[in-house]
């Protein structure tokens, strides 16, 4: 067993350090989780339900406190701690209490043909056992809370595993649960470096994994837990593009889109990574998008009235930096930003928001995911052309269209490759619970929040009833009599007019003794 350091990125100050277990400590982690989640999943969801009151109540009682962990530990504004992080889980939570019960609630299945007159079934939800996250550092409070919090409200144990650049978060996620009551030990936290994250995929003790990360990690976590016949849900790259139509509200597609480009630096999985804009807006969409993107402040996460804090980590600010240079080495033309040093935090890496015009498709920066606070810009015809550049992409988990017109947004949504859409705004679902989260292509598979991330969460079983007073049609003995007796039952429940009559003029006769045989054998206990 070894530990793990915190630092702050802005600083370079220590913050705190955790210790890491062997991939051979996995196993016993994930028994002692398997020997408490019984007792939770025999709580119904409403029994559940109030410990995610509780956990609300508290969150909101610790939040300037976890707030201020979020900013010294990843580096994101204390602002940004606030509206991306915090508020949305106390949010979370409380959805998750009022409706969880309705979600997991057996559903009755209309059975509707005729054979099966005499049945009923329903489906039902029943937990999976342990569940595994393994989080990222670039969100890491909201990403995994929420999907800790909907797996424990399916009734499952949970193994969280928080990124190495962001440990700290990850124990405190335990502690919000354990002070609100929940069982100790029904949410365990690993600390470790890869082969922990292998050990998570190997471990047959877990049932599912969620992991949120880059592409490449992504299809290793899918392809382990495939063959172990586990599930897994993949939040990966994207490289979500913005389209702005010449009927935008220019000032929110400005606003918008700097926002979804520059906010956490950049860092984000969603953010606008390629705007498109059409001709005869693009000279007042970027002159506006520049002033607005030199007006941001950079400095210390700390303080309120910053804007773009520091790169996370030393990796993340070099991937960036050399992602812009191969751009302007291509041909493309900076208009504002790049490497800076605020007064004072000569130990950060800070990239002030940076606007590149004259991009092309073909550039790694057009191609590769930047995770920075880096926004291209592309000048296109029409709508049509944007659309075509927005799906020439290996990634597709959102896209913005902005425009004034309703019916043409959601025409031109309909049409990009993605998991999730927005008109007139960029991302802010994430921070709605309420909805489905997740991409397609690289970007991911499978749906965390809404009633999907619950499904994602729980074994699916199919409970049916018969009554035993009749014995089936479609049993033994096989003969001609039975035959003609079901081809007859079918053309009169799904034949036309005319084919019905027939039926049951030619073949009455053969249902009649079928029915009688089966009554008979009914009476006779099946003899």
């Amino acid at each position: 067993m070894g530990a793990l350091q915190s630092y702050n990125p802005a600083t370079g100050e220590q913050l705190g350090e955790v210790a890491t277990i062997r991939p051979d400590e996995l196993g016993a982690v994930v028994a002692d989780v398997a020997a408490v989640q019984p007792f939770w999943a025999q709580l119904d969801p409403s029994g559940r339900a109030r410990y995610f009151e509780r956990a609300a109540a508290i969150l909101l009682d610790d939040l300037d406190q976890v707030t201020q962990l979020i900013s010294a530990e990843q580096g994101k504004p204390i602002t940004e701690s606030h509206t991306m992080e915090v508020i949305p889980t106390i949010d979370g939570l409380r959805w998750i209490a009022d409706n969880a019960a309705e979600i997991l609630a057996d559903e009755p299945i209309k059975m509707g043909a005729t054979l099966f007159a005499t049945k009923s079934a329903k489906f039902t939800y029943q937990p999976l056992g342990v569940v595994a996250v393994i989080a990222p550092w670039n969100y890491p409070w909201s990403i995994p809370f929420s999907e800790v919090a909907i797996a424990l409200a399916c009734g499952n144990g949970v193994v969280l595993k928080p990124a190495g650049l962001t440990p700290l978060i990850g124990e405190r996620i335990r502690l919000t649960f354990e002070k609100a009551g929940l069982p100790e030990g029904l949410i365990r936290v690993v600390h470790g470096g890869p082969p922990i994250g292998q050990a998570i995929c190997d471990q047959p003790g877990i049932a599912k994994v969620f992991f949120t990360g880059s592409v490449e990690v992504g299809y290793q976590v899918g392809e382990a837990c495939a063959r172990r016949m586990k599930g897994s849900v993949l939040e990966l790259g994207g490289k979500d593009p913005q389209i702005v139509c010449a009927d935008a509200d220019l000032g929110a597609a400005v606003s918008g889109g700097v926002w979804g480009a520059f906010a956490n630096s950049g860092q984000t999985c969603s953010a606008i990574e390629r705007v498109y804009v059409v001709r005869e807006v693009a000279d007042r969409f970027i002159d506006s998008a520049v002033r607005e993107a030199e007006r941001l402040r950079v400095g210390d996460p700390s303080r309120w009235e910053t804007e773009i804090g520091p790169m996370t980590s030393a990796q993340q600010y070099t991937q960036v930096c050399e992602l812009v240079d191969d751009a302007i080495a291509a041909g493309a033309k900076r208009l504002c930003g790049g490497p800076t040093e605020p007064p004072g935090l000569t130990s950060g890496r800070f990239i002030a928001p940076t606007i590149l015009v004259g991009v092309e498709p073909t550039m790694r920066i057009m191609q590769e995911e930047i995770f920075g606070p880096v926004m291209p810009i592309t000048v296109v015809g029409d709508e049509a052309e944007a659309v075509a550049l927005a799906n020439d992409s290996r990634f597709g988990l959102g896209a913005s269209v902005w425009t004034r017109d309703r019916a043409k947004g959601e025409r031109i949504a309909r049409q990009i490759e993605s998991g999730m859409v927005w008109i007139n705004d960029h991302s802010f679902s994430h921070a709605a619970i309420q909805t489905a989260w997740g991409g397609v292509k690289d970007s991911g598979l499978g749906r965390a929040h809404s009633r999907f991330g619950f499904y994602e969460c729980v074994e699916l079983k199919t409970i049916t009833w018969e009554p035993g007073h009749v014995h089936d049609l479609w049993w033994h003995p096989y003969d001609e009599t039975l035959g003609k007796a079901l081809r007859s039952v079918a053309a009169v429940v799904y034949g036309r007019g005319g084919e019905r009559v027939t039926a049951l003029r030619e073949g009455g006769g053969s249902v009649l003794r079928a029915g009688l045989r089966s009554a008979i054998r009914s009476l006779r206990g099946g003899r």
